[in-house]
């Protein structure tokens, strides 16, 4: 007999369906098909996911709905894959008209340069697909357990290099896409999938999947698996946040290659400490021509070796933790067949964005615009939706989606700024010139109502709280001052609330977690400060400590480095103390 101590681990329930599933079919036809409900089964939700889409309903009409024994007001969220974040106008335009079909006519720019999509009825998830798939754009792979959108750092200061770093970019973001058959046969009528950079015809040959998924295989990852690459001195797409990360390394205007980074990730689960956000470790440099291979061999290691019992410790930064830097880059070496180079040096400065124009290296000129929460919207007084969509008709250049949710009009002609500033004016998207420098450094997931994780408010509420703080930064004369806040309304981390000088971490409806403390370079994590306070609270805790952060900084000293000086909270060092060393009146 075997003992239960020597038995198999059970794996988790993710795994048989994502097992039974038929490389990612399921029975998600038959359930679309299901007019009787607004629905579908729980195990297709698991794996629709791969496919882009997450089953949703409205939470601020769900009590209501009960009362009169009705369905919840099922919906669908769609999320679009924008590699690097880039856009271009047509690409705009369909968007802005797949958004009026959905219950919100709003078009949301994620924390990922992705698009995304709510309020969508599942009768009209086949249209919002193949409408995406004609101008190049997939929901393919935007979620579940493979690499998602890849991020790239949209650094109009570095036009010189951005083209070949956004090359890379799509090349791995196609590279590492899902090969099954099943997308193209359920939501383009077996048309191939059309991305921005062609995909060979053979991929991941020697990964030792199996035929139909050469590179995943049958039950794919443990868990999602994301991937950024950065142009320094700016860290605007959070590198360490990531599974894996690229730091691209320019000598004169030139790329010569990129640092590799691994075991980043954000998401944890309040009250078990076994799970914590962690910052990704650099392990060597690479050349340009060697990402995608080393992409590649980073996932199947994920692959091999990621934890498929307990998904709340699946994610890649586990792995690492679990089995160390060292034996990571020694695994990926003898995967590759050749030794990589020693990292090489580098600084970042900021992962903030930047407003206003810039100009770039080859002349053409570059806006950014701070877009509050990526809600594309049309206000009563802020047309910027519509705006957005006038501007997309007669811009010669691209959109660039950052990862801080806001918008680039990118490389605009001389000829055209006056053109392009006017109908910002018009259209109240010049929000950045009066905004405080707080508010332009904010991040908000989507929370309620449409997220089913959400603990409490963060979209609808940050705002909120920034205008009160600025009443305090105001009398403190720091309006202008940069500082990063982040909220999320659960502790999955979908805002990066961890490198937040300012983080705040749904705990129940109306209280949060509050987190001081991170790097304004996005490379120290925060700490907790207060749990569980009201908005009252929040207040009352940062009122004496931005007060005392004007009168008392040193020379260029940001407030999250002043928090750990004034021992407010002790630094964040590594993910596996970010439970550590909290003050008593935590």
């Amino acid at each position: 007999m075997i003992s239960d101590s020597q038995s198999a681990p059970q794996l988790h329930k993710n795994e048989g369906i994502k097992t039974r599933s038929n490389y990612l079919r399921g029975t998600i036809l038959e359930g679309l098909a299901d007019v009787s409900t607004g629905s579908i089964s729980a195990d297709d939700q698991q794996v629709s996911k791969f496919h882009g889409i997450y089953q949703q309903d409205d939470r601020d009409v769900r009590a209501n709905r009960r009362k009169h024994k009705l369905d919840k007001a099922y919906s669908f969220l769609a999320r679009i894959c924008l590699p690097g974040g880039v856009c271009t106008p047509e690409q705009w335009i369909v968007m802005d008209d797949l958004a009026n079909y959905c219950a919100f006519n709003t078009l949301k720019i994620t924390t990922r340069q992705a698009f995304q999509l709510h309020g969508i009825l599942k009768g009209n998830l086949k249209n919002v697909i193949n409408s995406c798939n004609e101008v190049a754009m997939t929901t393919l792979a935007a979620c579940g357990d493979v690499n998602r959108n890849v991020m790239c750092n949209p650094n109009p200061f570095a036009s010189e290099v951005h083209a070949a770093v956004q090359q890379v970019a799509l090349e791995v973001d196609a590279h590492l896409k899902p090969q099954t058959p099943a997308f193209s046969e359920m939501w383009l009528d077996g048309k191939p999938i059309q991305l921005t950079v062609p995909q060979a015809a053979e991929r991941s040959q020697d990964c030792k999947g199996d035929e139909v998924e050469p590179l995943y295989g049958p039950t794919y990852l443990p868990r999602k698996f994301k991937i950024a690459i950065a142009i320094p001195p700016y860290n605007d797409v959070d590198v360490f946040a990531h599974c894996l990360g690229f730091i691209a390394i320019v000598e004169d205007g030139k790329l010569l290659g990129f640092n590799v980074s691994v075991g980043g990730g954000m998401g944890m689960t309040h009250g078990n400490e076994k799970t914590f956000p962690r910052l990704g470790e650099v392990i060597a440099f690479c050349t340009p021509e060697q990402v995608v291979a080393v992409a590649e061999k980073i996932v199947t290691i994920q692959r091999d070796h990621g934890n498929r019992e307990d998904r709340a410790n699946a994610r890649f930064k586990y792995t690492v933790e679990r089995l160390g830097k060292e034996w990571i880059r020694e695994e990926l070496e003898n995967r590759l067949g050749y030794k990589l180079e020693e990292a090489r040096e580098y600084k970042f400065v900021s992962n903030c964005d930047r407003y206003g124009w810039t100009e770039g290296a080859d002349g053409k000129w570059h806006l950014g615009l701070f877009i509050e929460g990526g809600r594309v919207v049309d206000l009563a007084d802020k047309p910027l939706k519509t705006g957005l969509l006038e501007i997309a008709k007669v811009h010669k250049g691209e959109f660039r989606l950052t990862a801080n949710q806001n918008l680039i009009i990118s490389n605009v002609a001389a000829e055209d700024k006056a053109t392009i500033d006017a109908m910002v004016e018009q259209y109240g998207l010049d929000g950045y010139k009066s905004a405080s420098g707080m508010r332009r450094s904010q991040i908000a997931c989507v929370a309620l109502p449409t997220c089913g994780l959400a603990l409490a408010e963060s979209e609808r509420y940050l705002p909120t709280l920034v205008s009160d703080l600025e009443v305090i930064l105001e009398e403190a004369g720091l309006q202008n001052d940069e500082i990063v806040i982040r909220s999320t309304g659960c502790p999955n981390g979908c805002g990066r609330p961890y490198l937040g000088e300012i983080g705040l971490v749904g705990k129940v409806p109306g209280k949060y977690n509050l987190y001081l403390g991170a790097g304004f370079d996005g490379e120290r994590l925060n700490k907790l400060y207060r749990t569980s306070v009201t908005h009252e609270q929040i207040i009352d805790e940062l009122k004496p400590i931005l007060l005392a952060y004007a009168k008392e900084r040193e020379e260029g000293e940001r407030f999250g480095d002043f928090t750990i000086r004034k021992g407010y909270v002790q630094a964040t060092t590594a993910g596996n103390n970010f439970h550590a060393n909290i003050g008593a009146e935590a």
